[in-house]
């Protein structure tokens, strides 16, 4: 890949980055995140996401408020403090080029969420520059730790692929079956 477009992925990913570590750290110094007030930020937002699955043409649809009445709701004093550590990790990871791929498919899947729940905002700007970075690969985080880090992993994450693969199941078995065939290759 030219020069030119790994620069031009660098900015992307400082500007998603950044947009993402600003929030994370915002959410992480409020009281209603994290603070003695925990969960009032998380409980109003998803309220507001099921205010929005009423009407003929609802902007949250009913199999997604029901996760957020069933399952996000009921945990929401794990969702207050998953959301801004996760954020503040997915700033840093793209702004310092750290598992880049990784952190762009965690930015993505909290983006969509975000949508999924009736937000808009830069949910949508910084979602398809995500997909951007997933697209590119390794390639995103050329200009970063990524050039020095997955030299060093990727043989170990390519074995653990293939293990996958042997082991004929994506499930849980697989994943403990890879797990195992992992370590023994890496005696």
């Amino acid at each position: 890949m030219s020069t030119f477009k790994r620069a031009l992925l660098l900015l992307i990913r400082l500007y998603v980055g950044s947009q993402w570590l600003e929030a994370g750290w915002e959410k992480l110094h409020s009281p209603v995140w994290v603070g003695e007030k925990a969960g009032v930020a998380i409980n109003g937002f998803f309220q507001g996401a099921l205010a929005k699955a009423t009407g003929e043409h609802p902007a949250v649809q009913s199999w997604y408020a029901w996760f957020l009445k069933e399952i996000a709701i009921p945990s929401s004093g794990f969702f207050t403090y998953l959301i801004p550590i996760g954020e503040t990790l997915v700033g840093l990871a793209l702004i310092l080029g750290a598992f880049t791929t990784f952190a762009a498919v965690m930015g993505a899947f909290m983006n969509l969420n975000f949508m999924l729940a009736g937000t808009t905002s830069t949910n949508p700007i910084l979602y398809t520059l995500e997909i951007v970075i997933i697209a590119a690969g390794a390639t995103a985080g050329a200009y970063g730790l990524d050039h020095f880090l997955l030299p060093y992993v990727r043989p170990y994450w390519q074995r653990f692929l293939q293990a996958l693969r042997l082991s004929g199941s994506g499930g849980l078995a697989g994943i403990a079956k890879a797990r195992e065939t992992a370590r023994q290759a890496g005696r």
